[in-house]
């Protein structure tokens, strides 16, 4: 497809060595990277909306930069269950992970179920991709009825043991971000980081611990606040 080739054109114009070098001490897979910043690939990505067969091409090609694209530049009102399945599958890397979580899975109709199927799942990134799918669902889905996320709080209990960094962080995240959502959710997600604080495991610890500091800060209570006015 000349589009591919264009945009892998473009990666490799745009590569650099020393951002390659960086992305891996942030534990970032970059056997196929190229070093390109975030901020230029969205740039790149405006021009490719919405293109469906460009997307599934680029994802397809292995490389890392050109798979985060694909994730800006898919369709998510044409993605597939059995889609996500296979790039989940794919995912080998945290920030592919997030990017393509944040950018188009929790815009789809099967975000909800997905999150919380995933969640079960032992593979890491795919695990690591529920719980950030209910972040990012925090943050983007405005109409969302807070008992989805009540119902979603449970999982975060459930997982807060699982001590691999990749999933722990995201079972912080989802929790934290849920938090922050509103002054109803605010409680309820405090509640369970204040009793993840008193585990006996070390990793549900740190989840309570961690996701407790932020939600107690006055600026972030501020910010929960004036959401509301």
């Amino acid at each position: 497809m000349k589009e591919t080739q264009d945009i892998l054109h473009f990666l490799q114009e745009h590569s650099n060595p020393s951002n390659v070098k960086g992305m891996a001490r942030f534990g970032i897979a970059t056997g196929q990277a190229f070093g390109v910043p975030l901020p230029a690939l969205r740039q790149k990505a405006k021009s490719y909306k919405k293109n469906r067969a460009l997307a599934l091409d680029l994802w397809q090609s292995g490389y890392h930069e050109a798979r985060i694209m694909a994730t800006m530049i898919d369709d998510c009102k044409q993605v597939t269950e059995a889609q996500m399945e296979q790039w989940a599958h794919d995912f080998d890397s945290w920030d592919v992970c997030d990017q393509c979580c944040s950018n188009l899975f929790d815009k789809t109709a099967f975000a909800i179920n997905k999150s919380t199927e995933w969640t079960t799942r032992h593979e890491e990134f795919v695990k690591r991709a529920g719980f950030t799918m209910i972040a990012c669902l925090a943050v983007h889905a405005k109409k969302m009825d807070d008992r989805q996320f009540i119902e979603f709080l449970p999982l975060i209990v459930r997982e807060s043991t699982d001590d691999r960094n990749f999933v722990r962080k995201a079972v912080n995240w989802a929790l934290r971000q849920i938090g922050k959502r509103n002054t109803a959710l605010y409680p309820e997600a405090l509640a369970v980081a204040q009793k993840l604080m008193l585990s006996e495991n070390k990793t549900a610890r740190w989840i309570g611990t961690d996701a407790s500091k932020e939600l107690q800060n006055e600026k972030i209570i501020n910010r929960i606040k004036s959401k509301e006015k």
